[in-house]
């Protein structure tokens, strides 16, 4: 069984968690396909943005299986620990943005690989939470560091340390997700913005991305010294220069990525 789909289609790339009667919970099969497709995304010029969602009506993800993690040797269990960690790495590294379509539930794993997202929308009936904590564990792909990043060091610990459950209007009104819509909405709210991007120089993109979120995590005159040099890497690029052409001939430029 394929545990990933994946569709391109008009620059943007499609992937689709694929075990809706396991609530896309993520077994090693499934992290492994993941980690494959996210480097064919990585390395496909064409691709421009990303959509990430998951398969059946219930869930987004509902994070790591636990039938599996029952049968798992420790060693196991840190190989699969360290996959999910390596592969979510993977996507917050993607030089495309990325946008999570948060369909239903979205725990553990699954509120880590949102997280690891440049955007993220949800259906109004969706649930969402890092609920490791009551498992006995912690959130080992990124939830300790990200979320604190994204809501504040404060309110990061509550939510980590009680494994409390929010909803999509919570998690909104928390700054974690962009937009919460109807579910028959979220996949057309979510190409709509990739639509928008898409409008802009590709290699423009990819450097705003890359620089506000390396330099994010700087300070403020490291910050600025990246941002200097990736402004430099669109200067020389031919979309540039068919920026300023089409806006002294009063037409919309015709980006090529280059």
């Amino acid at each position: 069984m394929e545990t990933i789909l994946f569709q391109k289609k008009n620059h943007i790339a499609y992937i689709q968690l694929n075990r809706p009667d396991a609530l896309n919970a993520f077994n090693y099969q499934m992290l492994t396909q993941l980690q494959n497709t996210v480097n064919q995304v990585h390395l496909d010029r064409d691709i421009r943005a990303v959509i990430i969602t998951g398969a059946g009506e219930k869930a987004f993800s509902s994070g790591a299986d636990l039938k599996e993690r029952k049968t798992l040797t420790e060693p196991e269990v840190r190989r699969n620990v360290k996959a999910i960690r390596d592969c979510f790495d993977s996507i917050a590294n993607l030089p495309q943005p990325t946008i999570a379509a948060v369909n239903g539930y979205c725990f553990g794993g699954g509120f880590e690989l949102m997280l690891a997202c440049d955007f993220a929308f949800a259906t109004r009936d969706a649930k969402l939470g890092l609920t490791e904590t009551s498992w006995a564990i912690i959130p080992g792909a990124g939830g300790t560091q990200r979320l604190p990043r994204l809501i504040g060091e404060m309110k990061a610990k509550e939510l980590i340390l009680t494994a409390k459950k929010i909803t999509a209007i919570e998690a909104k009104e928390l700054g974690i997700l962009l937009k919460v819509v109807e579910k028959d909405a979220l996949l057309k709210e979510c190409e709509q913005l990739a639509k928008q991007i898409l409008q802009n120089g590709p290699v423009a993109v990819t450097q705003a991305k890359y620089a506000i979120t390396l330099g994010t995590n700087t300070d403020l005159k490291t910050g600025l010294d990246i941002e200097a040099k990736a402004y430099e890497l669109t200067i020389p690029t031919e979309d540039r220069l068919e920026a300023l052409q089409a806006f002294s001939e009063k037409r919309t430029p015709k980006f090529k990525g280059r």
